[in-house]
C-alpha cells in the first residue's frame, strides 16, 4: 500500500484538498502580506459569499486578527443561511424513498460538526500565534461551504430530472475508496499520536461521529462523492496533525 497518495490521481486530490484551500489561501495571503487578488489567481469564479469574503479580508480596517476572523465568521454564517436554503429546497423536491435517507445524512451531518468543533479547540489550544487563530475560523468555515454546495449540487440534479445516484460500491470494492481511507488512517493516527492525551477522547469521539456522516450519507451519493468526503476528512486529519503543538 505505498505510495497511496500519488496513486488517488491528481483529480481526487484537487477535490481533496480543495475544500480547505480557498480560504486558506486567503488566510495565508494575508498573514504573509500578499493581496487577495494574488492569493486566488488559482481559483475559480468565486460564490457571491466568497467574494464577499475575500473584499472583507482586503479591508484596511479589518487587517488585524480580530477582523480577518470576522470576514471568516460572516463567510460561514452566510454559507449556514445557504445551506438551510438548499435543504429546504432539497426536502421539497425529494421523491419519497429518498427522504429518510436525505434526513439521516442531515442529521449526522450536523452531529459530526458538533463534535468537530471540540476536536478544533482541543488542538487549536495547542497551539499559539494569529496564524492559528485565522486557520480554525478557516477550519469552522470549509466543512458549513463544502456541506451547502453538496446540497445545492443535490437540488440542482433533481430540479435537472437527473436520475438518483447510483450506490456507491462497497469500499474495499472501490481502489480509490480503500486507498483514500488507508491515508484517512494513518493521518488519524498520527494526529492521535501528537494530541495531549487528555485530548484524545476528543479525537475519538470527533471521528467516530465523522464515520456515522459518512455511512448515512453513502446511500444518497455515488463513489465520486464519498471521494469528495473521505478526501476533505483526510486533508482536515493531515492539516489537524501538522498543527497541534506549533507554536
Amino acid at each position: 500500500m505505498r505510495g497511496v497518495t500519488s496513486r488517488l490521481g491528481a483529480d481526487v486530490w484537487r477535490r481533496a484538498f480543495g475544500a480547505l484551500a480557498l480560504t486558506s489561501t486567503v488566510v495565508l495571503g494575508a498573514v504573509l502580506g500578499v493581496t487577495p487578488s494574488a492569493a486566488h489567481a488559482e481559483v475559480a469564479a468565486a460564490d457571491p459569499i466568497d467574494a464577499s469574503m475575500r473584499a472583507c479580508l482586503a479591508r484596511s480596517d479589518m487587517s488585524s486578527t480580530t477582523g480577518q476572523v470576522q470576514c471568516m465568521d460572516n463567510a460561514r454564517i452566510g454559507w449556514k443561511a445557504a445551506l438551510d436554503g438548499a435543504w429546504q429546497q432539497l426536502q421539497a423536491k425529494l421523491p419519497q424513498t429518498q427522504r429518510k435517507p436525505w434526513e439521516r445524512s442531515q442529521a449526522s451531518w450536523q452531529a459530526s460538526r458538533d463534535v468537530e468543533k471540540q476536536l478544533l479547540a482541543a488542538v487549536f489550544a495547542t497551539t499559539h500565534g494569529s496564524m492559528y487563530v485565522l486557520a480554525e475560523a478557516d477550519m469552522q468555515l470549509q466543512p458549513v461551504r463544502d456541506r451547502a454546495l453538496a446540497l445545492r449540487s443535490a437540488v440542482a440534479r433533481i430540479s435537472a430530472g437527473g436520475d438518483l445516484p447510483r450506490r456507491p460500491r462497497a469500499c474495499t470494492a472501490d481502489a480509490q475508496c480503500e486507498h483514500a481511507m488507508f491515508d484517512l488512517n494513518r493521518y488519524y493516527r498520527r494526529l492521535q499520536a501528537r494530541m495531549p492525551v487528555r485530548s484524545r477522547p476528543t479525537l475519538v469521539r470527533a471521528q467516530k461521529a465523522w464515520t456515522a456522516y459518512l455511512n448515512a450519507t453513502t446511500p444518497v451519493i455515488d463513489e465520486r462523492g464519498r471521494i469528495d468526503i473521505i478526501g476533505a476528512r483526510v486533508a482536515t486529519l493531515k492539516r489537524l496533525s501538522e498543527t497541534v503543538g506549533n507554536d
